[in-house]
């Protein structure tokens, strides 16, 4: 443990004050954690890829959690399923890969709309050493052309839930079809975002002047984008440090930007487009002037009731840093303890600049000592998974389920009041309880 984790918190974030956030030291922290695991980026990539089908290869607590998360009945026939694994496999009675071979094929027959089948390893599925990406390849090749087959982990052994996003966008990046060398620049925007938001991106980038732009993931699994040196990408996700690492690999080069939360980040993330594409900034505050300032107008009614509040981030989706620059600086509330599971400071560094000088970061979880210090601090919100919520509200702590956040659209102008409202709504509910 180093001298600044066994600091108290708030001699530690008394002495570093005046320390911008980017050079402040950062509370690490190794212990019990309580986050979902990687499965449950299933529920939104599952939306996204309309043509594709996740398989999980896991247990009767991985469907149930993925059943429940979602939210979806399964006579709707969702796009994701789960092989169970059961006493015989775990013990090394049947043959796993005969097994999961025959539920593939099953699978396939069923349905003929499946382009593009992900095999999710799960806790199980790695225990046994089970390997999904030799058993990907052979079924590959046994469906190809029809059906291309990936895997990628989802197990919750060392992972937090959105790097089951990364994971999946990891192992699409190698199949991404190679750019023509003289082909003309484009815009690679990275990150699973709902449709809609997709959509107004889109058209903002496109008045810019951006003509050629791209989304990974696409909406449909044949429609794949090409990469190539003259490609350049930008994260929508703070989340993908694997991808954006792949994508680097085949030649695109990333823009750094803070990311399009609220007002400000939508601003800045165009701008960074926009600089990178050599657009004049007059241009730039044609297309955001109107969108920017609508939004702001509309975060009015939520600041009135967020500003001067305290919050406090326990670490669960790698979002934290980018909201709580944005509450901060667009909603006026007080940071008390910004945690975040991994901190990519290379991703994160524009939105650390914007911090407030002397933020607490802590990276990784201890939930005991996390949990103390948050009783301690008493903040008017917390942010967590939702193992923590119920004991901290049935101590009258208002709690926000950190999981919402990544199943609601958020990014954008249009959806700045929206993202609001979802840290404005516990507040509002605690106060109608106690009338």
């Amino acid at each position: 443990m180093n001298g600044f984790a066994a600091m108290p918190a708030t001699q530690a974030s008394q002495g570093c004050a005046d320390i911008p956030a980017r050079e402040a030291p950062v509370l690490r922290e190794r212990g019990q954690r309580e986050v979902f695991c990687g499965l449950t980026g299933i529920v939104w990539l599952h939306r996204k890829i309309q043509d594709a089908f996740f398989l999980v290869v896991g247990s009767r607590t991985c469907a149930h959690l993925i059943q429940s998360a979602a939210g979806v009945m399964i006579f709707a026939e969702p796009r994701f399923a789960t092989a169970i694994m059961d006493d015989r496999d775990l013990a090394g009675l049947a043959d796993a890969n005969d097994e999961l071979d025959r539920v593939v094929t099953r699978l396939i027959e069923r349905r003929p709309d499946i382009r593009l089948l992900f095999l999710v390893g799960s806790c199980p599925s790695e225990v046994i050493k089970l390997d999904l990406s030799r058993a990907a390849a052979r079924l590959s090749q046994r469906f190809a052309p029809v059906v291309r087959v990936l895997s990628y982990s989802g197990s919750g052994i060392e992972t937090t839930f959105t790097e089951g996003e990364d994971a999946c966008l990891a192992a699409l990046v190698p199949t991404l079809p190679e750019a023509p060398a003289g082909s003309s620049p484009s815009l690679l925007v990275v990150g699973a975002l709902a449709e809609v938001v997709e959509d107004q991106l889109g058209r903002l980038l496109a008045a810019l002047g951006v003509e050629s732009v791209r989304f990974l993931p696409p909406r449909r699994a044949t429609d794949l984008p090409a990469v190539g040196r003259h490609t350049t990408f930008i994260l929508a996700q703070p989340f993908l440090a694997e991808t954006a690492r792949l994508l680097e690999q085949r030649g695109a080069r990333r823009i750094a930007a803070p990311f399009p939360l609220g007002a400000e980040g939508t601003t800045l993330w165009l701008r960074a487009v926009a600089e990178a594409w050599g657009i004049d900034a007059a241009t730039l505050r044609g297309v955001t002037a109107v969108g920017e300032q609508r939004a702001r107008q509309a975060l009015g009614r939520s600041r009135d009731l967020l500003a001067g509040k305290r919050i406090f981030f326990f670490p669960d989706s790698q979002l934290e840093i980018p909201f709580a620059r944005f509450l901060s600086r667009e909603l006026d509330m007080r940071l008390v303890e910004v945690g975040t599971p991994y901190l990519h400071r290379q991703i994160l560094a524009e939105e650390l600049e914007l911090l407030p000088a002397g933020t607490m970061i802590s990276e990784g979880q201890h939930v005991d000592n996390q949990l103390d210090r948050c009783r301690a601090a008493r903040p008017d919100l917390v942010v967590c998974g939702l193992g923590l919520a119920n004991p901290l509200e049935a101590e009258g702590i208002t709690t926000k389920w950190s999981i919402e956040l990544l199943f609601t659209p958020i990014q954008g102008y249009e959806q700045a009041a929206d993202l609001a409202e979802l840290f404005a709504r516990p507040l509002v509910r605690r106060a109608r309880l106690r009338v």
